[in-house]
């Protein structure tokens, strides 16, 4: 593969996989909605489009063998937006999510799911070669949830404390997508994607105020205390979904995999990891 197109670039998987891809000397074009507010090195070449309006993906595909997308528009253009895609290319990884993995915190109904199932459906009759990327819970969404109230005071409100999940440091994604564009061997496989741990929400807080440095208070609030907090800055889908799959996960170990170990021959990052490389983001 020559050239390869990132959709959804300035995102936390998206921005990983333009550096990491960049850094092995690949041809590199991002596509970003606003490239003169898109900050790249030099060597990646940036592009104006829009998922939402598949028209202005052509000149942005012009040329590229690869794709990496990251769905982040209306269920209604999907389908012009996959076909403009599969005119132009040979071969694409979609970042999707575990939807056929058997653990209850990755089988709660969802608006999200219905989309990534039909994206899916489509790529697999696109004629397309294709890889699917199923990560578990980013590390990174550590930042959105417990951030704010860190960062404001040494007091954590959070519901369902007990309940594991396996953290993903973003960089083992991208790291896994890296080699799905570039490799061959790759063609019709679902890389489900976790941590190595299985951490209760309350251990992966504690593990980022013994990081920093503070001494945290860390206090379980019930499902609607937190439905009513989170809708402040969530939307309602997200915040129900989040709230039925850890109430599903209490009682059992997250689900863990070695793919990201057994793909690129590097262990996946602890949350320890992530968390000792994010500690800034945490301080007031």
């Amino acid at each position: 593969m020559n050239r390869t197109l990132i959709i959804g670039a300035t995102g936390n998987v998206g921005r990983q996989v333009v550096s990491q891809l960049s850094a092995t000397g690949a041809q590199v074009r991002a596509l970003s909605r606003n490239p003169d507010a898109a900050r790249f090195p030099q060597h990646v070449e940036v592009v104006r489009g829009d998922l939402a309006r598949p028209e202005s993906l052509d000149r942005c595909l012009d040329g590229i063998d690869a794709v990496f997308l990251v769905w982040t528009a209306p269920p209604a253009t999907i389908v012009p937006a996959l076909e403009r895609i599969a005119d132009h290319a040979q071969r694409i990884v979609f970042l999707s999510a575990p939807l056929k993995t058997p653990h209850p915190f990755f089988q709660q109904p969802n608006p999200a799911r219905l989309v990534g199932e039909q994206i899916e459906r489509l790529i697999e009759t696109s004629g397309l070669e294709w890889t699917f990327l199923r990560p578990g819970m980013f590390a990174g969404n550590s930042v959105r949830f417990w951030g704010p109230q860190i960062r404001a005071g040494d007091v954590v409100r959070w519901p369902y404390l007990a309940a594991p999940t396996a953290p993903i440091d973003e960089c083992d994604i991208a790291a896994v997508a890296v080699r799905a564009l570039c490799e061959d061997g790759h063609a019709g496989a679902e890389y489900v994607l976790t941590g190595p741990q299985s951490l209760s929400q309350f251990e992966q807080v504690s593990t980022i105020g013994r990081l920093i440095g503070r001494s945290l208070r860390i206090e379980e609030i019930s499902p609607d205390e937190a439905r009513r907090e989170l809708l402040a800055g969530m939307p309602a889908v997200a915040v129900n979904m989040l709230l039925d799959a850890w109430a599903a996960a209490l009682g059992q170990p997250a689900f863990v995999t070695s793919t990201v170990a057994e793909l690129t021959g590097i262990p996946a990052r602890t949350f320890l990891n992530w968390a000792s490389e994010h500690a800034g983001e945490f301080r007031a």
